[in-house]
């Protein structure tokens, strides 16, 4: 392949996974606008990747594991995020989303970033454990851990939202 081809190549695959790996941060971050950060470091990742190492053999497996290494390693910095101040302007409001998907995504965010990074990418991306745990560089049992671990934690949060709903 040549260089011209490389890089057709890496345009197609941001043009047609980008949608996808934004479903996927979001999963991760639990807020859109720090989702479309993480996508767009990811890709700016995974062409200067693609370019440096000249040919990715599954570019797929490649951008999935930049998007969740480059999650983990976001929320381990000190200050993670700018603090803004003042008053905000006004905003149109959220589109609308159902109460049961909100409660879903707040259970997500209280879990660690190993957890939700194993249930995003088992139920979400619809990965077997082996490419989980290719993909997060870690062993299939320990996968299964996060996974039971992550699942249980879910389980209680949802649990207990629901019930303070319904009291």
């Amino acid at each position: 392949m040549t260089r011209s081809d490389d890089d057709a190549a890496l345009h197609a695959f941001v043009e047609s996974r980008r949608t996808a790996l934004f479903r996927s941060a979001y999963l991760l971050c639990g807020d859109r606008h720090e989702a479309e950060d993480l996508v767009q470091t990811t890709l700016v990742k995974v062409v200067l990747g693609g370019k440096r190492h000249g040919r990715l053999d599954n570019i797929e497996a490649y951008a999935r594991k930049t998007l969740v290494n480059t999650h983990i390693a976001a929320r381990r910095r000190f200050w993670r995020r700018e603090r803004p101040y003042g008053e905000l302007p006004d905003n149109a409001g959220e589109q609308a989303d159902s109460d049961t998907g909100l409660l879903v995504r707040a259970a997500l965010a209280r879990l660690t970033a190993r957890q939700r990074a194993v249930l995003v990418l088992r139920y979400w991306e619809d990965l077997s454990v082996e490419a989980t745990a290719e993909a997060l560089g870690m062993r299939e049992n320990t996968v299964k851990s996060h996974t039971a671990r992550g699942l249980a934690a879910l389980r209680a949060d949802m649990t207990a939202d629901l019930a303070e709903e319904l009291v």
